[in-house]
């Protein structure tokens, strides 16, 4: 049993806080294995923080010569705030991705690969399109270009009841094992209809460990994260002038964000590369890490950091 194991070390790159405003953004830096073809920076989803990456997917990454930037949102994880969220005054996805600008600048980084998922993926659009110059390329994972578009299915109203049932059930400030069985249910929720086996054991320790070592799970912050989505312009037409080599990815079982979003975003972004990925919901699965990691390579290949 996890929690009465010893406490697995998760952190193993170059840690660090960038000042973002009057935000103190924790980020982890982790070294490729081999030689270094460049940079990504992973951009999370609502409520999320750094190690919500699958232990996979930048392992992946970093074993195809790729450097990998994770960094927790403010109100999650270790990153720290001189000032309480306002509800009148809500920040917005823009004040966001200066976050990610600033990580960036702390750990002297020219220009990334930015790869965002869900709401990370609104983030690294707002970076393609407002920050060029730190822009190698855009992978925009299981996202959309305005979450309020007309034209589109509207995002999933069913999954919110089922997560905060869950949250009810196991509770946010219950103890560590009730907390470890939540994240691992709501996963489950996300993948809707698609198939897989869940890595259990290592979801269980990267839980263990958010909840052991640091803050544990905020979940104010998702709502000041979804008042933030709630609070952002369409990037449509901004998106249609984008140069850069873009990639779009998106799940065909996604509850949450239905993948028309996804095929707008490709339809708007010129010359942009797409991956719809058939057994895939809300989630990075780790039966599509191969399929995902081997499209984004040579996604990043098209370009030189």
């Amino acid at each position: 049993m996890v929690v009465k194991s010893p406490i697995p070390k998760i952190i193993k790159g170059e840690t660090g806080f960038a000042q973002s405003g009057s935000h103190k953004i924790w980020y982890e830096k982790i070294n490729p294995i081999g030689n270094l073809k460049g940079t990504a920076l992973l951009i999370m989803g609502n409520g999320q923080d750094a190690l919500a990456w699958p232990t996979d997917f930048v392992s992946n990454l970093m074993e195809a010569g790729y450097e990998v930037i994770r960094y927790d949102h403010r109100g999650t994880g270790l990153s720290e705030s001189e000032e309480k969220w306002k509800k009148k005054n809500p920040y917005s996805l823009s004040d966001m991705a200066t976050d990610a600008v600033a990580v960036l600048n702390a750990t002297k980084t020219k220009k990334a690969h930015i790869v965002g998922a869900s709401m990370g993926g609104m983030i690294a659009q707002i970076i393609a399109i407002e920050y060029p110059k730190k822009t190698t390329s855009l992978t925009s994972i299981m996202s959309s270009g305005d979450v309020l578009d007309s034209d589109l299915p509207p995002m999933s109203n069913d999954v919110l009841p089922k997560m905060i049932s869950v949250v009810l059930k196991k509770g946010f400030l219950g103890n560590n094992k009730g907390q470890i069985k939540r994240q691992i249910i709501q996963k489950r929720i996300l993948m809707n209809e698609a198939k897989g086996d869940i890595d259990v054991k290592t979801m269980a320790e990267v839980s263990y460990y958010n909840l052991k070592e640091r803050n544990g799970y905020n979940l104010m912050a998702a709502r000041h994260h979804y008042a933030a989505i709630l609070n952002s312009e369409s990037r449509i037409e901004k998106l249609k002038k984008l140069t850069i080599p873009t990639l779009v990815i998106h799940g065909e079982q996604d509850p949450v964000m239905p993948i028309e979003h996804g095929k707008k975003l490709v339809a708007s972004i010129p010359n942009a590369d797409s991956l719809w990925v058939e057994n895939m919901g809300h989630d990075l699965p780790d039966s599509a890490t191969d399929e995902m990691i081997e499209k984004m390579i040579s996604h990043f290949g098209k370009t030189t950091n």
